[in-house]
């Protein structure tokens, strides 16, 4: 993990609170031991999982499984803090976090090996951990089985493009895909904003520049506006999480540069929601005309499972066109939706989740409980996909 450290008092003080005296009966360095024998489970694995009074865990595919390691059969407290301190490794912006709120995101690699991202949190007195894994390769739009017409968005020069979707949906690939299709086709510069920085980008035919929240700046909205002044032709904000950041992503977006962003929203429409909604309501109507004039591109994305095994992503695509900047900027209405829009709108490249949905159980990719179980409007779909006789034997899905 690279991040600054404390004077080491005040490091041996904080970790001490946090974590008590280090229980001469839990062996140092096991960690790393325990990470390497959890990825060694095989393809798949997403996330890595150490809670108290539960053997280590990683979630391949979507499931979570046992790892089992017959001198740690079940992690104690001890272990669990033990694992956290050595993670943290004496990094200040991640010990005072941990201290202060009760949580801490950052990085942690293992050279040669794997990255990971990390958050570390307090639960019923106790720590518990999750790390999920990097890839060590940047992917491609065509290796993440991502529709071609995302292509285009590489070759855009200003404007708004987000990503959104749950946590876990593969927007971090998705956008560094895009990102690196950027940077090895145009001379220009590249700025990311992260938290914490995941994929690392080389400079190819593009000048890219990594800045991580905390260690190199306090906050997104700050390393935003000090990003206008660092003549980027192209900014990546990890997350627009307050309206400071949302409003200066717009300006960004209209001034001339490209700018790239998430969302933990489900789809188009709540994208628009919860951009609309972070402001007063006074000041609604403006954002929603900026908004409409500025996005390009809203991708969101499911994660689902396959009937063959493992998973992959289905994407709803709303692009920027006539009608869909009138539908922001006026609101929807009856007949008159971005659903409505992406239904209408494949000539533009653009697609609806439900659509999705139907084309992949038709196929016989993905069941049509699953298909049900992440639509956007299950009834309706439903209806659409009623002549189709599902298989008895399908695995049981657990609905969330």
């Amino acid at each position: 993990m690279t991040a600054a450290s404390l004077p080491g008092a005040v490091v041996s003080g904080l970790e001490l609170q946090l974590f008590g005296t280090a229980d001469p009966a839990v062996a140092p360095g096991m960690a790393a031991a325990m990470i390497l024998a959890m990825l060694d489970v095989g393809d798949g694995v997403s996330d890595l999982i150490f809670s108290p009074g539960r053997p280590l865990q990683v979630e391949k595919h979507g499931e979570l499984t046992a790892v089992p390691i017959p001198s740690i059969p079940m992690l104690k407290p001890e272990h669990t803090a033990q694992i956290a301190r050595e993670l943290i490794a004496g990094g200040e912006q991640a010990l005072r976090a941990l201290y202060d709120n009760g949580a801490a995101d950052f990085s942690y690699s293992i050279p040669n090996c794997a990255r990971f991202r990390v958050n570390v949190f307090r639960q019923r007195g106790t720590f518990a951990i999750v790390m999920r894994v990097i890839a060590q390769v940047i992917p491609t739009l065509a290796g993440l089985n991502l529709p071609a017409s995302l292509a285009e968005i590489a070759s855009l020069k200003n404007g708004l493009v987000l990503v959104t979707g749950p946590t876990g949906s593969g927007k971090s690939s998705t956008l560094a895909a895009i990102i690196d299709q950027i940077n090895s086709t145009r001379a220009e510069h590249i700025l990311t904003i992260e938290d914490p920085i995941e994929f690392l980008h080389l400079h190819k035919k593009a000048t890219l520049h990594q800045r991580e929240l905390h260690s190199d700046t306090p906050t997104f909205a700050l390393a935003l506006r000090a990003a206008l002044r660092q003549a980027p032709k192209v900014i990546l904000v990890g997350e627009m999480r307050d309206a400071e950041t949302i409003e200066i992503a717009l300006t960004a977006a209209e001034t001339g540069h490209l700018v790239f962003s998430t969302l933990h929203t489900i789809d188009a429409s709540k994208t628009v929601d919860r951009i609309i909604g972070s402001f007063d309501p006074a000041d609604q109507s403006a954002i929603r005309t900026r908004l409409a004039a500025s996005f390009r591109f809203f991708i969101s994305q499911r994660l689902v499972q396959k009937k063959a095994g493992g998973r992959l992503a289905v994407v709803e695509i709303l692009k920027a066109t006539m009608r869909t900047r009138e539908y922001i900027e006026r609101g929807e209405a009856e007949g008159k939706s971005l659903v409505d829009a992406m239904r209408d709108g494949a000539l533009d490249g653009m697609q609806h989740f439900d659509g999705e949905l139907e084309r992949l159980v038709r196929g016989g990719v993905i069941s049509v409980k699953t298909a049900l179980l992440y639509a956007t409007n299950a009834g309706n779909l439903r209806v659409q996909i009623a002549d189709v006789v599902d298989d008895a034997d399908q695995d049981s899905l657990i609905v969330r």
